[in-house]
């Protein structure tokens, strides 16, 4: 495990490094690492390593929701208002409409099993699109019109909607019953999940308060440690209360962040937000090359010309659901581009989730692999390098 980690991480930050000498985003370097040394080409990783190879990945991006909580200002996304909340679910389902109409002409699919492809695929990736748009804000870029926090929160609570979609969609292609409770669960989740996750900040911002007027100080460092630790607890919320409740373990993480910053001093929620920029720098690596481990490259090969036509017919009926967010703002028309590129990445949920219908049996299943494998290795490049590209010229700075 020990030399697979360390395979990882050196060979990681090394060709992400040479990447960003030549002037493309270090995430494409890293993606591509894991796919050369993951058990589809060289397998040089431990089985051990792939195994928890989900909950590493968990844990990355755990810790840049933390941070994007820590610099997200909530008086900014209040302002946006109705945007904020349909670029959380109108992007993603213009996007299965998309491949819910195209796919059975194109890819030889019926229409349930192109309604399952299209929830695989219409995730966007928070691990490529949160870092970016956290340091837009910490840049001050488009900050004034609250571009990066509207694009922040969407790409927050998009995948809750797209993973209850998938979980109706493979039950009916299964020929299971589908009950309205799964559809209440979504707004239930977000609900559940902001409401525990400000709670949990309340309550640990409370617990430093307490311990500083007693004199016992504690430190950034500890207090960074204890706010990890009570992310990971919340995560776990979300999996023990499915049974019983849907809860959204993301935005609770989020939400927690959120509250410890507006509770606390400027400077202490500046540096806390530094402290997990730090760690950020080993997660990224880690998330990013685990990611392109789990990228089956030899079904690439196999999906063809039309799979490819199929992820940019779905591209574009993303981008018009992200437009009709943009409907009656005072945004510019630069500025609402800027907002479909930074939509576009896919990585992290078709990483997850892109192999599920295989494993059912369900004959759409390669297929749908197929496309996500070429989806993570299309957008994420694309949006990355899009975003870092664009926002200097067209998001202004304040």
């Amino acid at each position: 495990m020990l030399m697979s980690l360390g395979i990882i991480i050196i060979a990681g930050m090394a060709v992400g490094a040479l990447f960003r000498l030549a002037g493309l985003p270090h995430i494409v370097g890293m993606l591509g690492v894991g796919i050369v040394v993951g058990p589809f080409v060289l397998d040089l990783l431990d089985p051990s390593v792939l195994g928890i190879s989900s909950e590493l990945r968990q844990i990355a991006l755990i810790i840049i929701l933390i941070k994007a909580g820590l610099s997200l200002d909530l008086s900014d996304l209040k302002r946006v208002g109705r945007p904020a909340a349909l670029m959380a679910f109108l992007p993603a389902c213009c996007e299965i409409l998309g491949y819910f109409i195209f796919a059975p002409l194109l890819l030889n699919v019926s229409y349930i099993e192109a309604a399952v492809m299209g929830a695989v695929l219409s995730a966007v990736s928070p691990a490529v699109v949160v870092p970016r748009m956290v340091r837009l804000i910490e840049e001050k870029y488009g900050v004034e019109k609250s571009i990066p926090q509207m694009i922040l929160a969407g790409a927050s609570c998009d995948d809750i909607l797209v993973i209850v979609l998938f979980s109706t969609f493979a039950a009916m292609a299964q020929g299971g019953s589908v009950q309205v409770m799964d559809f209440v669960n979504i707004p239930v989740s977000i609900i559940l999940g902001v409401a525990l996750g400000a709670l949990s900040g309340l309550l640990i911002y409370l617990f430093f308060e307490i311990s500083f007027k007693r004199s016992h100080k504690i430190r950034n460092t500890s207090k960074s440690v204890i706010i990890l630790g009570a992310a990971f607890l919340l995560m776990s919320c979300e999996t023990l209360a499915k049974p019983y409740v849907a809860v959204s373990g993301l935005l609770a993480v989020v939400a927690m962040a959120c509250v410890i910053k507006l509770r606390s001093e400027k400077k202490v929620s500046k540096r806390l937000s530094e402290k997990f920029g730090k760690l950020w720098i080993a997660a990224e690596v880690l998330l990013f090359v685990l990611v392109g481990a789990a990228v089956d490259i030899r079904y690439t090969l196999e999906a063809g010309g039309m799979a490819v036509l199929m992820i940019f017919i779905g591209l574009l009926f993303r981008s018009a659901g992200v437009f009709l967010c943009m409907l009656r703002t005072n945004l510019t028309f630069k500025e609402r581009f800027f907002c479909v590129i930074a939509y576009l990445p896919k990585a992290t949920v078709q990483a997850a989730i892109g192999s599920v219908p295989l494993s059912l049996g369900l004959p759409c299943g390669k297929t749908v692999l197929s496309v996500a494998v070429l989806a993570i290795l299309i957008t994420a490049p694309l949006g990355a390098i899009g975003i870092d590209s664009a926002y200097k010229k067209i998001l202004s700075r304040s």
